[in-house]
């Protein structure tokens, strides 16, 4: 079982002389600690360079997914003809909630899910605890926020186009942690009921049902605030020709252009420049569908199966076209160098099919599956370095895919929206999803096998890990907020004034560390 404080950064420590544990041989017992933490620690910086790769990795397959349309066909009455238009599948506001925040998050709910059941039958709650929660709220809202301030351009401003959105998930973000000292320290102190666990994953929904309310204007449910329409694309059309590396696009951009194919993937282009309405009747869609059908699927097969070819052969090559222009030697052999230390990742993630594969949904889905087994050997790495220093960590890697998630929104929307939400989002998820689904398990078992309650051991200090959470936060928020009536955006801006915001939230984490460790060797 891992070392939960170790794990999520709230703190925790050993205090054995030799550590008698090991990441992968017992001869590593032998080693000095000191040499061993050397060790851990350069595995666990390596890491996280993996998961910052297979991380962008992912936010390319989302960008595929949310920009998937749905042809609907409709009757012009007045000429009786068909009208064909696309309408986006994902409302974006949902997007940002359930597949950026959520994925970001998956490998803290993987982590949580798969001990509650290696836990099933046991009276106390093993895995992440209510404390350690805490601790990677502040770390996703002062760190995260401090680096995608000063990520865009200097005197670039981006702001939340939709304020009552941000609100609502604010609210839920918030009280997402005053529901877990309510049902940890007020109803059933350090004891979580069946009925309290279902509540807690329900909530993940209402999130949902009032965010897509806000979004909507629903009357009743929603803030009556006006709003800027976020862009019509998710990720510009610029963003995406400009940043986008060439193991997955060059290829198809080449293809698409010398073809005339801007629909290989089965995937509305932005490019197109025609209009969003186009009458056509029914004999012409059908002699188009037959006449392209078969060309079509053959570039389409054939495009995959180059790109992805494509992707091997970049992930092998230790020299690109930029490093081939540099005159400098030293520069040529260190860009060198770190070609050859990432190619493990490059080669590993080449794995991961094209982003344009059903509509990126496969790839999705792959990135999921390689984050979460990184952040897996995190925590391991974490709780080594834990046992053999008494180091006790800061800030997991399990929310590292958070920070780089919301730092590659901050980079390429044109609003702030996607990159805040991820923050503020991710939080809920966390406690709704994270800790809901795995209490659900182990108090569904309990109740059925023993009609008793799951009993929760380290819910001490909860307390007090919250109000120094709260106050910081408010600390955070309003700046924000200033920021926005000052000079217009939450994030960007003169250049300045974006770091000097930048030092004053890592400031307000390091307050919160600092206090809550205080806290937890009882100085205070």
């Amino acid at each position: 079982m891992h070392n939960a404080e170790s794990i999520l950064g709230s703190s925790g420590t050993y205090g054995y002389e030799k550590c008698e544990s090991y990441f992968l041989f017992q001869g590593e017992m032998a080693l000095g600690n000191g040499l061993r933490a050397f060790l851990y620690l350069l595995g666990l910086a390596y890491c996280f360079f993996g998961l910052s790769a297979i991380t962008a990795r992912f936010f390319r397959s989302m960008e595929n997914v949310v920009k998937q349309t749905r042809k609907v066909v409709e009757i012009d009455h007045n000429t009786n003809t068909e009208v064909i238009r696309h309408e986006k599948v994902w409302n974006y506001a949902i997007a940002d909630i359930t597949l950026l925040a959520f994925g970001t998050s998956f490998p803290q709910i993987s982590l949580a899910t798969i001990d509650a059941i290696r836990n099933l039958g046991q009276i106390y709650a093993g895995g992440l605890g209510p404390g350690t929660l805490v601790g990677s709220a502040a770390f996703d809202l002062f760190p995260i926020h401090a680096v995608c301030v000063v990520v865009p351009k200097a005197g670039e401003l981006k702001k939340i186009s939709d304020i009552g959105v941000w609100l609502v998930e604010l609210f839920w973000s918030f009280w997402a942690y005053i529901w877990l000292y309510i049902i940890l320290e007020v109803w059933t102190p350090n004891v979580v009921t069946l009925w309290e666990a279902l509540i807690t994953v329900l909530q993940f929904g209402l999130l949902l049902i009032h965010t897509y309310a806000q979004d909507k204007r629903w009357p009743y449910l929603s803030l009556p605030l006006a709003r800027t329409e976020r862009p019509e694309d998710w990720v510009p059309v610029e963003a995406s020709l400009d940043k986008l590396d060439n193991n997955d696009y060059s290829e198809i951009l080449q293809l698409s252009e010398e073809d005339n194919i801007v629909d290989i993937f089965s995937i509305h282009s932005e490019k197109e420049t025609g209009p969003l309405y186009q009458p056509v009747s029914n004999s012409d869609v059908a002699e188009s569908s037959n006449m392209n059908f078969h060309n079509k699927s053959v570039l389409q097969d054939f495009n995959v199966f180059t790109v992805w070819k494509h992707q091997f052969m970049d992930a092998v090559m230790l020299e690109n076209p930029e490093s081939r222009k540099l005159d400098n030697t030293y520069l040529r052999l260190a860009r060198g160098t770190w070609q050859v230390i990432l190619a493990p990742w490059r080669v590993l993630f080449a794995f991961v099919p094209p982003c344009h594969i059903a509509h990126g949904w496969i790839a999705f889905i792959c990135s999921l599956i390689f984050i979460s087994g990184i952040a897996y050997i995190v925590t391991k790495l974490t709780d080594m370095i834990s046992c053999v220093t008494a180091f006790t960590a800061l800030a997991s890697g399990t929310s590292w895919p958070d920070l780089v998630a919301s730092k590659i929104a901050a980079e390429r929307q044109t609003t702030a929206d996607s990159a805040i939400a991820n923050i503020t989002c991710s939080n809920s998820v966390n406690i709704y999803i994270g800790i809901g689904i795995p209490w659900l398990i182990d108090t569904t078992y309990n109740f059925i096998a023993y009609r008793e309650p799951l009993r929760i051991e380290n819910a001490d200090g909860l307390s007090f890990s919250l109000l120094i959470f709260f106050l910081t936060s408010i600390g955070c928020i309003s700046v924000l907020v200033l920021r926005r009536l000052t000079i217009g955006a939450e994030l960007g801006g003169p250049r300045i004034w974006a770091w000097i915001t930048s030092v004053y939230f890592m400031s307000l984490w390091i307050v919160f560390v600092v206090l809550s460790s205080l806290k937890v060797s009882d100085i205070i």
